[in-house]
């Protein structure tokens, strides 16, 4: 667009929203045009904080009569560039249209608006006595909106599955501005293609998510949380199988003692454990008895006596689980001075130890110079390697040299079966790999797709995978 465009549409929106919720100044687009990613500067034309339905509508319609591209923003915590406004989009920011519309304790159910933050909404479920159990270590500052568009996961998944399986119903404008009113929240509802579960996932490219009614469940009666250090990944896994046949685990995740001295470095924690390991795990498990508690425990100290684990730790209250979960949830945050290169991967849980073994072959040929820390949701079959870039390396010098060892951990992943994006979606940063998980018979339909709900092709352009 040129000036006088640019200047004929910040009028028409400031005119529709206000001074106070059009911003244009160069701290705002920097804040709210790009995510937790840092692999590129954000460059939008303005951030829009729309307060209501309508309000998105009539952004959608001055984008399209003006033929400017437009970026649904949530609480901008992902990791893959999704929600990067870097070629002069407007962002459209959900973050005040955050209400709590509706609960429903009959139906187990809650109605909230995009922008509400997950703290929030998993509060008002605890407030009717019941539970959101999508958590995740981002929950006090990630949307439900944005949870929903990447069809978030996190530390429970184990238990209780990803965010697709929690959403009853969805209200989203598409690209030509029309409101979509899906499954009104129904638990059965048989009438055809569900557009629902189309949307949910698919990262902005299709609609905005306005509204959404998110099911509940009971919480656990109580719970115990325990961090144990593993001599290897098929000790890890030998100890996953016998504890879910016999115990019911909320959460099962690793990570690896260069993670665990990162976090302990930055936060001055202590270890958990006397015996540095390779991997540790953090387990997460429901008291449904005495008798079932005491049956874990004596598991684990089987397992020590055996050596297929070293030690462990078993927190004793609510504080000490808080204080080993920190162990885990304080990684990501922890390596973000680094500006780690993330591979985001799954595979079938039972293949997860050849899997590691494989890529372990390859990153210590490729990146010997590096480190490399390994953490992860591994009872879902979800690795999180994150290649952290060293002092001296410009920034574009490392996703380079990052990018070209992708594409040969992606085929290893793609031999397994797996995905090259477990959780953190495809966004920008993994588009050109998409094709190491996705068919191109499903990358053609996905395009189609796109059209038919966009066809001017302005919303989150240039994401998950290219127009041509």
């Amino acid at each position: 667009m040129g000036n006088g465009q640019i200047a004929s549409l910040l009028n028409a929106l400031a005119s529709l929203l206000g001074d106070s919720r059009c911003l244009t100044d160069e701290a705002s687009k920097h804040h709210f045009g790009r995510d937790w990613t840092r692999f590129c500067e954000p460059d939008p034309v303005a951030i829009l904080f729309p307060e209501s339905i309508t309000e998105v509508q009539q952004i959608i319609a001055l984008a399209r009569r003006f033929e400017v591209p437009v970026v649904p923003s949530g609480g901008r915590t992902g990791l893959s560039g999704g929600a990067m406004a870097a070629q002069g989009e407007l962002v459209l920011s959900l973050e005040r249209m955050n209400r709590i519309l509706a609960s429903d304790t009959a139906s187990k159910s809650i109605t909230c608006q995009a922008g509400a933050v997950t703290a929030a909404v998993q509060e008002a479920a605890k407030q009717m006595g019941l539970m959101y159990p999508v958590d995740f270590a981002s929950s006090g500052s990630s949307q439900i909106g944005g949870n929903i568009a990447t069809n978030a996961g996190g530390i429970q998944v184990i238990r209780y599955g990803m965010t697709r399986n929690w959403v009853s119903g969805l209200k989203v404008v598409t690209g030509t501005g029309e409101l979509l009113d899906l499954n009104k929240g129904l638990m059965k509802n048989n009438t055809g293609l569900d557009l629902r579960h189309l949307m949910i996932g698919s990262e902005g490219i299709l609609g905005v998510i306005v509204e959404a009614t998110l099911q509940l469940c009971s919480p656990p009666q109580d719970t115990g949380v325990a961090v144990l250090g593993m001599p290897s990944m098929p000790a890890i896994m030998s100890l996953l199988e016998r504890l879910q046949a016999h115990s019911t685990l909320l959460a099962f995740e690793f990570f690896s003692d260069l993670a665990l001295e990162k976090v302990i470095n930055r936060h001055g924690v202590e270890r958990p454990l006397t015996t540095a390991c390779p991997f540790y795990v953090l387990l997460e498990y429901e008291h449904s008895g005495p008798e079932a508690e005491a049956v874990l425990l004596e598991l684990i100290e089987s397992a020590i006596d055996a050596g297929t684990v070293v030690d462990a730790v078993c927190s004793q209250n609510m504080a000490q689980a808080r204080a080993l979960w920190r162990l885990r949830e304080d990684i990501s945050e922890t390596i973000a001075e680094w500006t780690p290169y993330k591979n985001d991967i799954s595979t079938s849980v039972s293949g997860v130890p050849s899997l590691i073994e494989r890529i372990e072959v390859i990153v210590g040929q490729r990146y010997p110079h590096f480190e490399v820390v390994w953490y992860g949701h591994i009872g879902d079959g979800n690795l999180h390697l994150n290649i952290l870039k060293p002092d001296s390396m410009a920034v574009d010098e490392f996703q380079r040299h990052c990018k070209i060892v992708s594409a040969e951990l992606f085929q290893v992943v793609k031999d397994s079966g797996g995905s090259i994006s477990a959780e953190h979606g495809v966004g920008l940063l993994k588009k050109e790999f998409l094709h190491y998980s996705r068919s191109a018979e499903e990358i053609a339909l996905m395009r189609a797709i796109k059209r038919l709900f966009d066809p001017d092709l302005i919303l989150n352009p240039g994401k998950v995978f290219d127009l041509h």
